[in-house]
């Protein structure tokens, strides 16, 4: 282990698994501390569906596109503030305290937003469950990779990942399940209560980290968690490079501040890949898509509230599936080469998207003065009123499609598609519960608020689809991993409270405008700017994102005291040999 990198003989995934019968103690730290990640992942994925129902029982919601940003980024608000607090909890009480904290306010949000009668109070209960999803976001993974074996770290982080996409998926199947219940989103929002008790019952029977331990002079327990977790010689080992990272912490004493960070070349390094990743895994527009998926699958033309969630429960099973992808290649394949990958076929996915809304609004159904004309007079758009009859006429540039009347400006209008199908003329009424139940009351009706009927719809899912594929596995959990390793020990807590602060700020700034954008430039034209962002971010990975596979926490120090620009991600690693020096093991820069 020291010195260098592990050799993989074998697959990481199954000696991961195979564990569970050799040391079940390594899985119970591990899959108890996780718990955390599926709390941050239903939470988060939750509010997707809940906000379809939320928009139907409070009027000043519905069709307020900035209450409704409000109602989902105020999550991400209170992840940035509960983030910063944990990287200071984290060192000051311990990573376990940390973990607790957060299941408080996971419970203590899911009951005020489950009693709310009305959007102020679902505001209050969305800060209280980031402040906990932010504390959850840095703490759990954390944890867990300080109660790793070194050679299976990766693997067993990337559960936490796991956790928060099936988190996610789980939320979807709740939101399914209760779409005909009585209190639909008080049941969704609710829910998340459960698992934060099991979570803080499992906890309060485990034992603290045991580098936290050692770091604070407990060193008796943290030897004989390390003994539980680690073979005999293994765990002599752990104990002693131990010793060398704490005396060589003691032996400065200078205080912990940002100034002291940012003047550590080492520090300074893991401080820039740490922070970019967890950023630019924000910014190519992750959590457009975990946060509006049913309302994405709405503006590709799918009109029903149920219809939108089963269609999105789809990209959300493929978002699991990517994290247990993920465990199985990460110690594998290693995280730099697993973050190209996930980013090309990014960038492809978006490019599909843009491609297809870009077709889905230049080319919606005409709107028909004769269908507008069989509904009452009153419920016909304003705005298309005063254009007839040059709404039918293109070359006057009058002409109405049902992308202009979703846009139309004086007052808010819908579009009541012909009964004969879909893709042909349809009507332009105003948009209230009484014009809806007019246009369903006709046979082979829908009615569309969101997006327009297209025959290119199913394109869109496809579109969605790849892009999970291809984030999950990748940018989905290989920050995290990245942000739990890299860090020197003293510097530990603080700079990965510092990358999930980052994270949730490019979260926030994501969720609170991507309505905004939609409304303002197009879909297309968004999706667009996220594939631009993510041609930085595979730019940024192949510059600054070393590759930490295989080694111990304690040498990834020493890694960064001696790195060098790397483009040829693909070659092994070198290692440093017994005087210190760097041996190629295999093909390198």
């Amino acid at each position: 282990m020291e010195g260098g990198v592990h050799e993989f003989d074998g697959s990481t995934f199954k000696e991961c698994f195979s564990l569970s019968w050799r040391n079940p103690y390594v899985l119970r730290l591990a899959f108890s501390a996780g718990i955390g990640g599926l709390l941050f992942g239903y939470d988060t994925g939750v509010i997707s569906g809940a906000l379809l129902y939320i928009r139907d029982d409070f009027r000043s919601v519905d069709r307020n596109t900035w209450l409704q940003e409000m109602i989902v980024s105020m999550a991400v608000a209170g992840a940035i503030i509960g983030a910063a607090i944990g990287g200071w909890t984290t060192d000051r009480f311990g990573r376990r305290t940390s973990i607790l904290v957060a299941d408080f306010l996971f419970f203590a949000g899911a009951v005020v937003m489950a009693s709310a009668t009305g959007p102020a109070q679902l505001v209050v209960g969305r800060v209280f469950v980031g402040l906990g999803v932010g504390m959850a976001s840095m703490t759990s993974p954390l944890y867990i990779s300080e109660a790793s074996p070194a050679r299976i770290r990766g693997a067993l982080v990337s559960t936490n990942g796991f956790l928060i996409t099936g988190g996610q998926f789980l939320a979807y199947l709740i939101n399914l399940a209760f779409t005909k219940a009585p209190g639909t989103w008080r049941w969704m929002l609710g829910v998340a209560a459960l698992p934060a008790v099991l979570q803080f019952g499992l906890m309060l029977f485990l034992p603290e980290s045991p580098r936290w331990l050692y770091r604070k002079g407990r060193a008796e327990e943290a030897e004989a968690i390390l003994r539980r977790i680690y073979s005999a010689e293994e765990a002599e080992r752990e104990i002693e490079e131990l010793k060398e990272s704490v005396a060589a912490e003691r032996a400065s004493s200078e205080k912990v501040s940002l100034a002291a960070l940012l003047r550590t070349a080492t520090v300074r390094r893991a401080l820039v890949a740490g922070v970019g990743l967890q950023v630019f895994q924000q910014l190519v527009g992750i959590n457009t898509v975990m946060y509006y998926s049913p309302t994405i699958v709405q503006l590709a033309g799918f009109a029903s509230n149920q219809t939108a969630l089963a269609l999105s429960l789809v990209t959300s099973g493929l978002n699991a599936l990517g994290s247990i992808v993920s465990i199985y290649f990460i110690d594998r394949t290693g995280r730099k080469k697993l973050l190209v990958i996930s980013l090309v076929g990014v960038i492809l996915s978006l490019g599909v998207l843009v491609a297809v809304f870009h077709e889905t609004t230049s080319h919606s159904p005409a709107v028909s003065a004769a269908e507008t004309a069989r509904f009452d007079g009153s419920l016909t758009c304003p705005d298309y009123r005063q254009q007839l009859p040059a709404a039918s006429s293109a070359s006057s540039g009058g002409f109405w499609d049902c992308t202009r009347c979703l846009k139309a400006r004086s007052t808010e209008c819908g579009f009541c598609s012909s009964g004969a199908g879909k893709l042909l003329p349809g009507a332009c009424l105003v948009s209230n519960a009484t014009t809806r139940d007019a246009c369903h009351g006709e046979a082979g009706r829908l009615w569309y608020t969101r997006g327009c009927p297209s025959r290119y719809g199913w394109l869109a899912l496809v579109g969605l689809a790849l892009y999970i594929i291809f984030f999950s596995p990748g940018m989905g959990t290989v920050p995290w991993i990245v942000n739990s390793e890299i860090y020197p020990l003293r510097y530990r807590g603080v700079c990965g409270g510092a990358a999930a602060t980052a994270n949730w700020v490019s979260n926030l700034a994501v969720a609170q405008s991507f309505l905004s954008l939609t409304e303002a430039i197009g879909v297309a034209w968004t999706f667009l700017i996220f594939g631009g962002l993510s041609v930085a971010a595979l730019a940024f990975v192949l510059v600054c994102v070393p590759e930490t596979k295989g080694l111990p926490i304690e040498e990834v120090e020493k890694m960064l005291e001696r790195r060098e620009l790397r483009l040829r991600f693909w070659a092994k690693p070198r290692a440093a040999d017994a005087d210190g020096k760097e041996t190629a093991k295999g093909a390198g820069v």
